[in-house]
This record gives C-alpha cells, structure tokens and sequence, in this order.
C-alpha cells in the first residue's frame, strides 16, 4: 500500500498541510519542535486510529482550533484507489472513514494499513514497565491476526469487569466471579498461544538484525513471560481470587506478561549503553516491519523518526545500507541533519523527495537531477 497524497488540518502544529508523496522515500528536515514528527504522526493515526504519542485526540487538536481532519489517499498494489478520512470535533466522537462508509468499529480498521513507527519514544520498551513491552507484542501481532486482536479485547474487558468485582465492598458470590474468570481464561489462552507462537517466530529475525548494524559485536535475545505458560488460566485466577480482593486489582493473568530484553545473558535495561540501546530498538522495529511483511497482505509503511541520534558512524552506514536497499516499500524518514538524509538519498536513487519542515509549514523542496 503506498500513501500518494495527504490532507491535514489542525492536527497539532499543523495548520493546513497538503503534500503528494514519492513511493519509495519522503525526507523530512527541520529543527526539534518544527513538526516533523507531527507529520509522521498524522500518517500514523491513519494506520491505527489513534495518535503514537498522545491517546486522548482531543488534545491533538491544534490551539484554539474546534477540529482536527486528516485525509490520506492510498493506493493498492494493483492500483486499486483507498481513501482514509479522520476528523474530530472538541466534545464530539472521533470519525473513521473507509471510502466515505464510517466504521462501526476502530478495530475493523487495524491492520488494512500495516505500518512500523521508529522513534525516540522507542526508548520506553526498554526503561519503561511491562505494559509498553506487552503494547510492542499486541500491535504487531494486532496488525496480522484478527483473532489475536478480538481476544485481547474481550480479556481487558472481563478484566475491567473482575476488578471491579474485587473491589467490591459487599460479598460477592462465587458464580459472578466464575463468569469474569472464565472469559479473561478463555480469551488469554488464544492471546497467550499467539504471543508465544510470534516471539518464538520473531527472535531470529531480530537476532539478524541486530548483528547487521553491530556488526556481530554484540549477542541479544528475547524471552517471554506469562502466568499461562505452565498452567491453566482458570486456576491461576481461582487461586489467586483472595489475595486480589485483599489488593482491589487481579495480580495474575495475560495482562503481566513480560518480554525480557536481553544483551548476552543479561537485561539491556541494566547493561546497555545509549548506542546498544538505541541499536536493540532499531533492530527491534526493523524485524517488526520484516514480520508483518512475510505474514500480511501488503508491504508495510515504514515511518523513521530521528533514528540516528546516539549512533556511532558504523552503525549509522549498517541502517543506511538496510534502508536504502530493496526491502522496504515506502519511507518516511525525519531528521535535523540534512547530511544523513542525503547519504540514505545517495544509496537510493532516483525515486524521492525532500521536505523542509518550519513552524508547522511543511514544503517540498527542489531536488537537483
């Protein structure tokens, strides 16, 4: 799927944007704050129906602004025209269109328009809690697996419905729990078979990326954590179900699940300096995009943002090579220095173009032949 044209208004800092995009690489330049990143998040938000950054889309609406609208308009790999509307008015529900028909459901939505975002806010998957590195898992696997994302949705919502339960300051009866306990065991054996299966399918594809940019000079890996592993669901939260009450909150389930982030034997989080880090989350997305690649219906768009910071020159070529070569579809790819830019433009080729990005105002620059 290549997104040819996008329309925004109000979206952040973005006062009125209307840009038409090259198929293969759209470079982005300005100064922190400019509203690069902004753009980025616009085509995010037609991917997934939210903001990368900001869940509450209220407040990305521009200051003293009623609304935001974001259009793109796609095309198919047969050449098939999409159009994807967005709008949100303050005090209003947010609207989702797919060729003018409104979805009733947001979740509908996920995974027609795959893409992978690399960011600085990448850095939580590491020195963040589990939840962000659950949130990696779900929207890669979301993206792919429609089961996959229908039984997430119905765990959260038992789980909303058990906790409740437990916080209860009247007797409960048993049945009432059974019913929420049931549910959340039900649809968390699918979440857990299907986040084992991806992990166990994904280490080696990140393994070999990680060695590409380090140049084999460091060894990582993954492992996976979950209450559900060795045994029943069901049991886990029947046994559990005194202590929660005490708490007010269920303590075990899918919902603690964790993926460990390793380099050698150890946690990254402990070990890691800023530029295996930054390696780890490259490496890291850059396997997300080849996963969802080999297992969905079309190429994904890939959305880079200021992946160079915190890199040595080695590694810096390693990911420029990786960009620049065949693999990809379309990118989109910011930075404050010009200079990247133009080495990953020189590794490209001829299909690209270049934006300038200042206080909000993006325009397209001449490129010379």
């Amino acid at each position: 799927m290549i997104l040819k044209r996008i329309s925004i208004l109000n979206y952040k800092n973005l006062e009125q944007v209307e840009l038409n995009f090259s198929a293969k690489l759209n470079c982005f330049f300005g100064q922190n704050g400019m509203g690069k990143t902004n753009l980025l998040d616009a085509v995010y938000f037609l991917s997934f129906c939210k903001s990368s950054g900001n869940p509450i889309d209220s407040q990305n609406i521009r200051h003293e602004q009623d609304f935001f609208v974001i259009q793109g308009f796609y095309e198919a790999e047969d050449g098939t025209p999409e159009e994807i509307y967005c709008g949100m008015k303050r005090r209003s529900k947010k609207q989702f269109k797919h060729n003018k028909k409104e979805y009733s459901r947001f979740s509908d939505h996920i995974g027609f328009l795959p893409l992978v975002m690399v960011s600085p806010d990448d850095s939580d998957l590491i020195s963040g809690g589990s939840d962000e590195r659950r949130r990696f898992m779900d929207v890669v696997i979301s993206q792919y697996d429609k089961e996959y994302l229908d039984a997430l949705i119905r765990y959260n919502k038992a789980l909303v419905q058990r906790n409740t339960l437990l916080k209860s300051e009247f007797a409960v009866e048993e049945e009432l729990f059974l019913v929420w306990e049931e549910m959340m065991a039900q649809a968390g054996d699918i979440v857990f078979r299907k986040r084992e299966a991806f992990i166990s399918e994904f280490i080696p594809i990140f393994q070999s990326f990680y060695s590409f940019i380090s140049q084999d000079k460091e060894q990582v890996g993954l492992s996976y954590e979950s209450h559900a592993k060795d045994t029943s669901l069901l049991e886990v939260l029947k046994q559990s179900r005194e202590r929660d009450k005490i708490m007010g909150f269920s303590l075990r389930g899918i919902h603690k699940d964790e993926l460990n982030m390793l380099l050698g034997e150890f946690p990254i989080k402990k070990e890691g300096s800023q530029g295996q880090n930054k390696t780890y989350l490259v490496a890291l997305k850059l396997a997300q995009f080849d996963f969802l690649k080999r297992t969905g219906r079309t190429i994904p768009l890939l959305l880079l943002d200021d992946i160079f910071d915190k890199l040595d020159a080695s590694r810096v070529e390693q990911i420029v090579k990786l960009v620049g070569g065949d693999n990809f579809g379309q990118i989109f790819i910011t930075d404050t220095n010009r200079e990247h830019l133009d080495r990953i433009l020189y590794k490209v080729g001829s299909d690209y173009k270049m934006f300038c990005v200042e206080q909000g105002v993006i325009r397209e620059m001449e490129v010379e032949p």
